[in-house]
């Protein structure tokens, strides 16, 4: 930076400065005179003004609080030994010094050094000569101050980058100074609010970096904006920004690089003026609400590299000439609506790195050309309606490292020379039917990381796999296709890495389990279902010691046979264990009563015998986890004795005959009730009831439901096995049930119960739940009711796997590298199904009761959380409402009428609160009310606090700065008065503007 400012140091006005170089001998007595009273005049002055310039200094230091003491040498003293300012050695500051060790501050550097407070202007007033002023990175708060602009007349850099500044920008008056030099003007995440600064910025002509990102700026882009003679650099992304992208932006011929997505603009179009920028480099527009087609004129930009218009509603198909923009390097235009194929003429680009066109609606065939791009790193498009094979020689002429092409219509071998270069990491191939075997394309393939092959046809053996599994693969899915031959004993012998290995639904694969699976050292899910895999289920040993990692273990629907191996239950992290549907025999060892960790043991329909194991540990296994296996008895199943000692000896003693009368008086009025009843419930199914499934849910029929609910219910919270009604709705997500459903689909149910005349708002209401898919969010599968009441069908997910239940045990089983990794992607998968629910959303809903226990995972993975029970409180009041308006209401009214505005602002308290109890690791919250800006002293406080419950950040690292940012989110939700909290759009872009 010193090169920079030394660079410009040609347009410093220095008053003090002198003219050398004439002969002594021609000056006059009286010219002597003059010039040594003119001298004596401006040593006094410039030793004045550096006066001025040290007690301006001292007076901006008394406004900022210093945690670390980093200004620390600022302190009044007199000259330093040769004889120069002593404020020129104080830390952050840079002087010009002339012959006669005169001095003026002409840099002012405070970045990252921990600090708060405010900036005064009348401070700023008198560092006249600034050419660099940076503030960056710290904590600074207030209004940003005027006299920047009207007074540092030579100010070339100004960087107040993430910081807290709020308020409106400060525009440049007209009486600013004419040659404003400012040429780099950072302002990027603060909490400045208002319109964007206006035509007075725009009269900075030196002006080439423009960075007004991550605020709170509203309206639109100003028209001005265009008018920018040499500017370089624009980013105003993340903000509020609104009404059309003006097309006066395609007047900056200078400008390399534009970022302003992340905002909500109204759903304009992208102006074809864009294509006249000639030297941009760089173009983000992305999660902009705009739509319509992409431009042609794009198709100008000889010097594009980077185009980023993902997450918007773009249509139509890409132009063919994009295959002319040879510099692209990065293209991504996922999730949209764009159909078409993709352009040949893609084959002609050969400088692309990133070719992104995921979530849209495109088609046809994957153009062959793509496989000559040398420099192809990524190809993602999945989720599209794709046919045809990939291209025969992908990866043989670059180095690629990530394919997804799951969800489309592609068949075909993988392309065998795909890992060719041994850079592949990720092939992501799912859902597809594709076939033919693996040892083709991936026996040497050490380089893979992830391979997601589920859900298609391959076959053959799987032990090509070998050596992605010893160099480093940790997540391997080769689920529902038509391998065989097993899984080799020493395929995963030499696996230090896996996580996750699921081969289930390949029922010709046969084979035994091997025994390494539960020895590996990071394995934490294996999953074998539906193999036809025979034999003994291997055991731990001495030698295979059980793994602190394995989790979960799924091997159901096999012809495993044997015992049941105590020593299973000896493994400390086993959290589920599926072996239902095999042929396993004797009885169930006591260990697994006591195992402390086991939630889900499943046993269903073997061949054991004995009792239960009498155990409060298995708190949310139901008996249908033991059902089928006629010999095994015990809770929840039935008593192994003593059921019938209460029959009394007279009772027994009585005649055969009247015994035989009443069996068959008994057979006769049951048979009669039975055909009443069939009657009764195939009228009652058919006038009555009504069945809709959501997205995600088979078409069952209403009797289908009925059936299923009075056949396998039962509650998991006092192990009953009675057949009893679901639970009422309620505000508790522990409050469930569980149900099997005809095809095997396990599901919760919650029952309503309701007025008729409710019927119609509430079933309107639950039509839209229903029509709610986001990967954060539990999903609505179905809804079965009459005209009294009804079933609401969720996903089912173990009541235990809740963020309550789960965040202590993070703090102990996480390794310390991972642990604030987990909470902040937890964080911000609850923002993202959040903002979902108040964005995306039509009418909003708010979720209503957004707490730990609402807030559920995947077996065994915290990072995959859904939220739980959105919604519900909308119902309930629903149900509560006494008034007659709302009975003939729509639902549009009734969510009106509840106040809407009123509950997001709820949820977003209850959001702060969460990430709180994250941060804090599950212990009650009670410092942060007390946080306010009269009482910084209780902020230190807090923020020192949550850095030692998370120990293991390091100091000055990346982590520690997510931290604070997670935390000042946090605070900004909690605010006592709703106005001031963000929305859940902009937490969510806090949250991410320091990724």
């Amino acid at each position: 930076m010193l090169l920079y400012i030394w660079k410009h140091i040609h347009n410093i006005h220095i008053p003090y400065s002198l003219s050398y170089g004439k002969p002594f001998s021609l000056l006059s007595s009286m010219s002597i005179f003059f010039l040594t009273l003119l001298l004596m005049i401006i040593l006094i002055t410039v030793s004045s003004f550096a006066s001025e310039e040290e007690d301006a200094l001292l007076g901006l230091k008394s406004g900022i609080v210093d945690r670390s003491n980093s200004l620390r040498d600022w302190t009044k003293v007199n000259q330093t030994d040769n004889g120069s300012s002593s404020i020129c050695i104080w830390s952050g500051i840079t002087c010009l010094t002339d012959t006669h060790n005169n001095s003026v501050v002409i840099g002012l550097d405070l970045s990252q050094r921990n600090l708060s407070g405010s900036i005064s202007g009348k401070y700023v007033n008198v560092l006249r000569n600034l050419v660099l002023l940076n503030l960056s990175h710290n904590s600074f708060t207030g209004e940003l101050p005027a006299e920047i602009f009207t007074s540092l007349a030579n100010l070339t850099v100004l960087d107040i980058s993430r910081n807290n500044f709020d308020g409106h920008f400060p525009t440049v008056p007209s009486n600013a100074p004419k040659k404003n030099q400012l040429s780099i003007l950072d302002a990027f995440s603060n909490s400045f609010s208002g319109p964007l600064p206006d035509e007075q910025l725009t009269k900075l002509e030196f002006l080439k970096v423009l960075n007004l990102a991550g605020s709170y700026f509203e309206g639109p882009i100003p028209a001005s904006y265009g008018s920018f003679k040499n500017l370089e650099f624009l980013h105003l992304a993340g903000n509020l920004l609104d009404g059309e992208i003006p097309p006066e932006l395609g007047n900056l011929k200078t400008v390399t690089h534009i970022e302003i997505g992340y905002n909500s603009y109204m759903q304009g179009s992208i102006p074809s003026e864009f294509g006249s920028m000639s030297q941009l480099q760089y173009l983000d527009i992305a999660g902009a609400n705009i739509s319509g087609p992409i431009p042609s004129t794009f198709c100008n930009l000889r010097h594009l590299e980077s185009l980023f218009l993902f997450r918007n509603h773009l249509s139509g198909s890409i132009p063919f000439c994009f295959g002319n923009i040879s510099s692209l390097k990065n293209l991504d235009l996922s999730d949209n609506s764009i159909t078409g194929p993709i352009p040949d003429t893609f084959a002609k680009l050969i400088n692309l790195r990133l070719l992104s066109l995921m979530y849209n609606q495109m088609n046809g065939s994957i153009p062959h050309g793509i496989e000559n791009l040398p420099n192809l790193e990524a190809l993602l498009i999945w989720n599209n309606l794709f046919t045809g094979s990939l291209p025969l020689n992908l990866g043989m002429n670059s180095k690629l490292k990530w394919v997804d092409v799951s969800n489309n219509n592609l068949h075909g071998n993988i392309p065998t020379g795909i890992c060719y270069n041994r850079a592949l990491s990720r092939l992501i191939l799912f859902s597809n039917s594709f076939s033919g075997e693996l040892s083709n394309s991936l026996t040497n393939c050490s380089s893979l990381v992830r391979l997601r092959i589920e859900n298609n046809s391959f076959s053959g053996g799987i032990l090509a796999l070998k050596l992605s599994l010893r160099y480093g693969a940790t997540y391997v899915d080769l689920s529902r296709n038509k391998f065989t031959g097993g899984i080799p004993e020493n395929l995963m012998a030499e696996a230090p890495n896996i996580e996750y290995f699921n081969v289930s639904y390949n029922p010709g694969l046969g084979g035994i389990i091997p025994s390494h699976i539960w020895s590996l050292p990071s394995l934490a899910n294996f999953s074998a279902s539906s193999c036809n895999i025979s034999g003994d289920l291997p055991q731990p040993t001495p030698n295979f010691k059980c793994s602190s990692s394995i989790s979960t273990v799924e091997l159901s629907g096999n012809k495993l046979s044997g015992d049941l191996p105590e020593s299973i239950a000896s493994c400390e992290a086993l959290n589920i264990l599926d072996l239902s549907h095999n042929k396993l025999s004797g009885s169930i060892p006591d260990q697994f009563g006591s195992s402390s960790s086991l939630a889900l043991l499943n046993i269903s329909f073997n061949q054991l015998s004995g009792s239960v194991p009498r155990s409060n540990n298995f708190i949310f296994t139901d008996a249908s986890a033991f059902i089928g296996n006629p010999d095994l008895c015990g809770a929840p199943l039935k008593p192994c004795s003593g059921a019938l000692a209460a029959l009394s000896l007279s009772a027994q003693r009585k005649s055969v005959k009247r015994r035989i009368s009443l069996i068959c008086f008994g057979v006769v009025l049951l048979v009669a009730a039975s055909i009443c009843l069939l009657l009764y419930l195939i009228w009652h199914q058919k006038v009555l009831w009504k069945m809709i499934s959501f997205t995600g849910l088979p078409e069952f029929t209403a009797k289908d439901i009925l059936r299923s609910i009075n056949s396998t219910y039962v509650n998991v919270n006092d192990f009953s096995t009675a057949t009893v009604e679901p639970p009422l709705l309620s505000s508790s997500s522990l409050n469930i049930c569980k149900v099997v459903l005809p095809t095997g689909i396990t599901v919760s149910v919650k029952k309503i119960e309701w007025d008729s005349k409710r019927r119609r708002v509430i079933s309107e209401f639950i039509n839209s739940l229903g029509n709610v898919r986001h990967k954060n969010l539990v999903r609505l599968l179905g809804f079965c009711s009459n005209k009294s009441c009804g079933y609401l069908l969720f996903d089912y997910y173990l009541p235990s796997e809740n963020l309550f239940a789960n965040i202590v045990r993070l703090t102990t089983t996480s390794s310390s590298s991972s642990r604030w990794s987990v909470k902040y992607k937890i964080i911000i998968g609850i923002a993202r199904g959040l903002c979902y629910l108040h964005n995306d959303c039509h009418p909003p809903i708010p979720h209503g009761d957004l707490k730990a226990t609402n807030i559920l995972f995947e077996e065994g993975n915290m990072e995959e959380l859904h939220l739980a029970d959105f919604g519900v409180k909308a119902i309930l009041r629903m149900l509560n409402d006494g008034t007659s308006n709302s009975i003939s209401s729509t639902v549009d009214d009734l969510i009106e009428s509840a106040s809407i505005k009123e509950e997001m602002y709820r949820d977003i308290c209850s959001f702060g609160e969460v990430i709180l109890e994250i941060l804090r690791n599950g212990k009650p919250i009670n410092a942060a009310g007390s946080i306010t800006p009269s009482n910084p002293t209780a902020g230190e406080s807090f923020l020192r606090e949550i850095l030692d419950e998370n120990d293991e950040v390091k100091v000055g690292t990346s982590e520690e700065s997510e931290i604070k940012l997670v935390l000042e989110v946090a605070l900004l939700c909690t605010s006592s008065k709703p106005s001031n909290r963000p929305t859940m759009d902009e937490a969510l872009k806090l949250l991410l503007s320091g990724v």
